[in-house]
Protein backbone atom coordinates (compact mmCIF):
# COMPACT_ATOMS: atom_id res chain seq x y z
CA UNK A 1 0.00 0.00 0.00
CA UNK A 2 1.26 3.38 -0.91
CA UNK A 3 -0.50 6.80 0.43
CA UNK A 4 0.29 10.46 0.16
CA UNK A 5 -1.71 13.18 1.73
CA UNK A 6 -1.84 16.96 2.44
CA UNK A 7 -2.84 19.39 4.94
CA UNK A 8 -4.04 22.05 2.83
CA UNK A 9 -2.47 24.89 0.26
CA UNK A 10 -2.25 28.37 2.25
CA UNK A 11 -0.27 30.62 4.35
CA UNK A 12 3.11 28.54 5.64
CA UNK A 13 1.53 27.32 8.79
CA UNK A 14 2.91 28.71 12.72
CA UNK A 15 3.86 25.43 13.90
CA UNK A 16 5.03 22.78 10.96
CA UNK A 17 6.88 20.06 13.11
CA UNK A 18 3.52 19.26 14.49
CA UNK A 19 1.25 19.02 11.74
CA UNK A 20 3.85 17.10 9.61
CA UNK A 21 3.84 15.15 12.36
CA UNK A 22 0.37 14.23 12.16
CA UNK A 23 0.26 14.10 8.20
CA UNK A 24 3.41 11.60 8.84
CA UNK A 25 0.72 9.39 11.43
CA UNK A 26 -2.09 9.85 8.36
CA UNK A 27 -0.32 8.14 5.88
CA UNK A 28 1.43 5.27 8.13
CA UNK A 29 -2.17 4.32 9.19
CA UNK A 30 -3.13 4.17 5.50
CA UNK A 31 -1.02 1.58 4.75
CA UNK A 32 -1.89 -0.46 7.42
CA UNK A 33 -5.52 -1.64 5.80
CA UNK A 34 -6.78 -3.98 3.06
CA UNK A 35 -7.87 -1.45 0.27
CA UNK A 36 -6.96 1.75 -1.42
CA UNK A 37 -10.82 2.55 0.03
CA UNK A 38 -9.80 1.59 3.68
CA UNK A 39 -6.31 3.81 3.40
CA UNK A 40 -7.87 7.14 2.40
CA UNK A 41 -10.67 6.54 5.11
CA UNK A 42 -8.62 5.77 7.53
CA UNK A 43 -5.86 8.64 6.57
CA UNK A 44 -8.47 10.96 6.82
CA UNK A 45 -9.84 9.99 9.52
CA UNK A 46 -6.89 10.97 11.76
CA UNK A 47 -6.29 13.99 9.83
CA UNK A 48 -10.30 14.56 10.88
CA UNK A 49 -9.98 14.61 14.21
CA UNK A 50 -6.97 16.75 14.50
CA UNK A 51 -7.70 20.71 15.12
CA UNK A 52 -4.31 22.22 13.61
CA UNK A 53 -6.52 21.03 10.07
CA UNK A 54 -9.47 22.40 8.53
CA UNK A 55 -11.36 19.21 8.71
CA UNK A 56 -13.95 17.90 10.74
CA UNK A 57 -13.31 18.73 14.44
CA UNK A 58 -11.62 23.00 14.12
CA UNK A 59 -12.95 23.37 10.63
CA UNK A 60 -14.25 26.78 9.62
CA UNK A 61 -17.18 28.60 10.78
CA UNK A 62 -20.17 29.46 8.35
CA UNK A 63 -21.95 32.92 8.23
CA UNK A 64 -24.33 31.46 10.54
CA UNK A 65 -21.79 29.94 13.30
CA UNK A 66 -22.14 26.44 12.66
CA UNK A 67 -19.54 24.34 11.04
CA UNK A 68 -20.69 22.21 8.38
CA UNK A 69 -18.32 18.97 6.96
CA UNK A 70 -18.02 18.07 3.08
CA UNK A 71 -16.18 15.67 1.82
CA UNK A 72 -15.91 13.26 -1.43
CA UNK A 73 -14.35 9.71 -1.80
CA UNK A 74 -13.80 7.68 -5.25
CA UNK A 75 -12.18 4.71 -6.92
CA UNK A 76 -10.58 3.57 -9.91
CA UNK A 77 -13.46 1.78 -11.10
CA UNK A 78 -15.22 4.80 -10.79
CA UNK A 79 -17.41 4.40 -7.51
CA UNK A 80 -18.29 7.48 -6.11
CA UNK A 81 -19.66 8.95 -2.88
CA UNK A 82 -19.83 12.66 -1.23
CA UNK A 83 -21.69 14.07 1.09
CA UNK A 84 -22.10 18.03 1.94
CA UNK A 85 -22.95 20.36 4.46
CA UNK A 86 -22.94 18.33 7.21
CA UNK A 87 -23.38 19.84 10.69
CA UNK A 88 -21.74 17.36 13.51
CA UNK A 89 -20.05 15.09 11.58
CA UNK A 90 -16.47 15.01 12.18
CA UNK A 91 -15.56 11.76 9.56
CA UNK A 92 -16.99 13.44 6.63
CA UNK A 93 -15.07 11.22 4.27
CA UNK A 94 -17.10 8.00 6.63
CA UNK A 95 -19.98 9.43 6.33
CA UNK A 96 -19.00 9.54 1.93
CA UNK A 97 -18.27 6.23 1.99
CA UNK A 98 -21.29 5.22 3.05
CA UNK A 99 -23.28 7.07 0.01
CA UNK A 100 -20.56 5.53 -2.27
CA UNK A 101 -21.00 1.67 -0.21
CA UNK A 102 -24.49 1.27 0.51
CA UNK A 103 -26.37 4.13 -1.71
CA UNK A 104 -27.39 4.48 -5.60
CA UNK A 105 -26.43 7.81 -5.15
CA UNK A 106 -22.92 9.79 -5.51
CA UNK A 107 -23.84 12.69 -3.65
CA UNK A 108 -26.22 13.15 -0.56
CA UNK A 109 -26.50 16.85 1.35
CA UNK A 110 -26.88 18.68 4.70
CA UNK A 111 -29.32 16.93 7.24
CA UNK A 112 -30.41 14.17 5.24
CA UNK A 113 -26.80 13.25 4.64
CA UNK A 114 -26.30 13.57 8.56
CA UNK A 115 -29.50 11.46 8.87
CA UNK A 116 -27.69 8.53 6.68
CA UNK A 117 -24.31 8.65 7.81
CA UNK A 118 -25.53 8.24 11.58
CA UNK A 119 -27.62 4.73 10.23
CA UNK A 120 -24.65 3.47 9.07
CA UNK A 121 -22.57 4.05 12.44
CA UNK A 122 -20.80 6.99 11.97
CA UNK A 123 -20.84 9.81 14.69
CA UNK A 124 -22.90 12.63 14.66
CA UNK A 125 -24.22 15.47 16.70
CA UNK A 126 -20.07 16.08 17.38
CA UNK A 127 -18.87 19.41 18.97
CA UNK A 128 -16.86 20.85 16.33
CA UNK A 129 -16.17 23.91 17.53
CA UNK A 130 -12.77 24.72 19.37
CA UNK A 131 -12.14 27.61 21.42
CA UNK A 132 -9.66 29.05 19.09
CA UNK A 133 -12.61 28.97 16.45
CA UNK A 134 -14.83 30.01 19.05
CA UNK A 135 -12.70 33.41 19.64
CA UNK A 136 -12.15 34.08 16.06
CA UNK A 137 -16.16 33.58 15.53
CA UNK A 138 -16.69 36.33 18.14
CA UNK A 139 -14.37 38.26 17.45
CA UNK A 140 -15.17 38.45 14.15
CA UNK A 141 -18.64 40.54 14.85
CA UNK A 142 -20.88 38.61 12.84
CA UNK A 143 -23.95 40.32 11.82
CA UNK A 144 -27.69 39.25 12.62
CA UNK A 145 -30.02 38.74 9.56
CA UNK A 146 -29.82 36.22 6.82
CA UNK A 147 -28.10 35.17 3.63
CA UNK A 148 -28.29 38.95 2.19
CA UNK A 149 -26.62 40.39 5.23
CA UNK A 150 -24.27 37.77 5.28
CA UNK A 151 -22.95 38.66 1.91
CA UNK A 152 -22.23 42.15 2.68
CA UNK A 153 -20.29 40.93 5.95
CA UNK A 154 -18.35 37.97 4.02
CA UNK A 155 -16.92 39.79 1.23
CA UNK A 156 -14.89 41.69 4.26
CA UNK A 157 -13.67 38.69 6.01
CA UNK A 158 -14.29 35.41 3.64
CA UNK A 159 -10.63 34.06 3.82
CA UNK A 160 -9.62 30.62 4.36
CA UNK A 161 -8.96 27.46 2.11
CA UNK A 162 -7.07 24.46 3.72
CA UNK A 163 -8.11 21.01 2.93
CA UNK A 164 -7.04 17.91 3.96
CA UNK A 165 -6.61 14.78 1.00
CA UNK A 166 -5.50 11.78 0.18
CA UNK A 167 -4.73 8.97 -2.04
CA UNK A 168 -3.74 5.32 -2.08
CA UNK A 169 -2.81 2.80 -4.45
CA UNK A 170 -1.94 -0.80 -4.11
CA UNK A 171 -1.44 -2.54 -7.26
CA UNK A 172 -2.87 -1.54 -9.70
CA UNK A 173 -6.18 0.04 -7.18
CA UNK A 174 -6.27 3.42 -6.55
CA UNK A 175 -8.53 5.51 -4.29
CA UNK A 176 -8.82 9.43 -3.44
CA UNK A 177 -10.17 11.33 -0.87
CA UNK A 178 -10.90 14.88 0.48
CA UNK A 179 -12.44 16.15 3.27
CA UNK A 180 -13.08 19.92 4.63
CA UNK A 181 -14.36 22.10 6.83
CA UNK A 182 -14.89 24.45 3.61
CA UNK A 183 -14.27 28.17 4.06
CA UNK A 184 -14.08 30.37 7.11
CA UNK A 185 -17.40 32.97 7.09
CA UNK A 186 -18.99 31.50 4.00
CA UNK A 187 -22.66 31.20 3.90
CA UNK A 188 -24.47 28.92 5.28
CA UNK A 189 -24.59 25.62 3.47
CA UNK A 190 -21.80 26.93 1.05
CA UNK A 191 -19.91 24.02 -0.74
CA UNK A 192 -17.14 24.28 -2.41
CA UNK A 193 -14.90 21.65 -4.63
CA UNK A 194 -14.28 19.09 -2.28
CA UNK A 195 -16.94 17.13 -2.77
CA UNK A 196 -17.20 17.66 -6.41
CA UNK A 197 -15.80 14.57 -8.39
CA UNK A 198 -13.09 15.36 -10.95
CA UNK A 199 -12.74 19.17 -8.70
CA UNK A 200 -11.46 17.86 -5.24
CA UNK A 201 -10.70 14.43 -5.92
CA UNK A 202 -10.83 11.77 -8.95
CA UNK A 203 -9.71 8.54 -9.42
CA UNK A 204 -9.27 6.02 -12.72
CA UNK A 205 -7.34 3.30 -13.71
CA UNK A 206 -4.04 5.71 -14.68
CA UNK A 207 -4.20 7.31 -11.25
CA UNK A 208 -5.42 9.62 -8.75
CA UNK A 209 -5.20 13.04 -7.30
CA UNK A 210 -6.75 15.26 -4.55
CA UNK A 211 -7.17 18.71 -4.43
CA UNK A 212 -6.78 21.94 -2.14
CA UNK A 213 -7.08 25.49 -2.51
CA UNK A 214 -9.73 28.12 -3.61
CA UNK A 215 -12.68 26.17 -4.30
CA UNK A 216 -15.05 27.59 -6.43
CA UNK A 217 -12.27 27.80 -8.95
CA UNK A 218 -10.92 24.86 -8.46
CA UNK A 219 -14.17 23.54 -9.29
CA UNK A 220 -14.37 25.93 -12.51
CA UNK A 221 -11.63 23.82 -13.88
CA UNK A 222 -12.22 20.75 -12.49
CA UNK A 223 -8.58 20.30 -11.02
CA UNK A 224 -8.00 16.65 -10.16
CA UNK A 225 -9.73 15.40 -13.74
CA UNK A 226 -7.37 17.43 -15.41
CA UNK A 227 -4.52 16.11 -13.11
CA UNK A 228 -5.27 12.34 -14.14
CA UNK A 229 -5.99 13.43 -17.84
CA UNK A 230 -2.43 14.01 -17.95
CA UNK A 231 -1.90 10.74 -16.42
CA UNK A 232 -4.02 9.14 -18.92
CA UNK A 233 -1.55 11.36 -21.40
CA UNK A 234 1.52 9.82 -20.45
CA UNK A 235 2.83 11.56 -17.74
CA UNK A 236 3.92 10.59 -14.35
CA UNK A 237 2.97 11.58 -11.11
CA UNK A 238 4.87 14.63 -10.43
CA UNK A 239 4.86 16.31 -14.58
CA UNK A 240 1.23 16.31 -13.99
CA UNK A 241 0.30 17.48 -10.93
CA UNK A 242 3.19 20.47 -12.05
CA UNK A 243 1.21 21.06 -14.98
CA UNK A 244 -2.46 20.99 -13.97
CA UNK A 245 -1.14 23.74 -11.12
CA UNK A 246 0.21 25.75 -13.79
CA UNK A 247 -2.69 25.21 -15.85
CA UNK A 248 -4.80 26.36 -12.76
CA UNK A 249 -3.07 29.49 -11.93
CA UNK A 250 -2.98 30.84 -15.42
CA UNK A 251 -7.02 29.81 -15.90
CA UNK A 252 -7.89 31.98 -12.68
CA UNK A 253 -5.02 33.64 -11.11
CA UNK A 254 -6.04 31.20 -7.61
CA UNK A 255 -4.52 29.42 -5.53
CA UNK A 256 -4.47 25.72 -5.45
CA UNK A 257 -2.34 22.40 -4.57
CA UNK A 258 -2.58 18.81 -5.90
CA UNK A 259 -1.06 15.56 -4.92
CA UNK A 260 -0.75 12.51 -7.42
CA UNK A 261 -0.50 8.76 -7.67
CA UNK A 262 0.27 7.15 -10.93
CA UNK A 263 0.46 3.76 -12.38
CA UNK A 264 4.20 3.39 -12.06
CA UNK A 265 3.96 4.10 -7.77
CA UNK A 266 5.01 7.64 -8.73
CA UNK A 267 3.80 10.27 -6.23
CA UNK A 268 3.84 13.66 -7.09
CA UNK A 269 2.65 17.04 -5.54
CA UNK A 270 2.42 20.54 -6.44
CA UNK A 271 1.06 23.83 -5.20
CA UNK A 272 1.49 27.96 -5.88
CA UNK A 273 0.49 29.06 -2.55
CA UNK A 274 2.56 30.16 0.36
CA UNK A 275 2.67 26.38 1.36
CA UNK A 276 1.42 22.63 1.44
CA UNK A 277 2.72 20.05 3.69
CA UNK A 278 2.74 16.49 2.56
CA UNK A 279 2.74 12.91 4.00
CA UNK A 280 4.46 10.04 1.92
CA UNK A 281 4.26 6.23 3.09
CA UNK A 282 4.60 2.68 1.55
CA UNK A 283 4.02 -0.40 3.45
Amino acid sequence: MQVIVHGGAGSDPDEPEPRQAVLDEAAREGTSTATPLDAVEAALNVLEADDRFNAGYGGAVQADGVVRTDAGVMTSDRSVGAAASMAGVRDAVSAARVVLEETPHVFVAGDHAVDLAADFGVDTGVDLLTDESEARWADAEPPEGGPKRHLQWLREVWGGHDTVGAVARSGEEFAAATSTGGRWFALAGRVGDVPQVGSGFYAAPAGAASATGFGEDIARVTLTRRAVRHLESGCDAQRAADRAVAEFAELTGGEAGLIVLDADGGAGSAFNSDGMQTGVARE
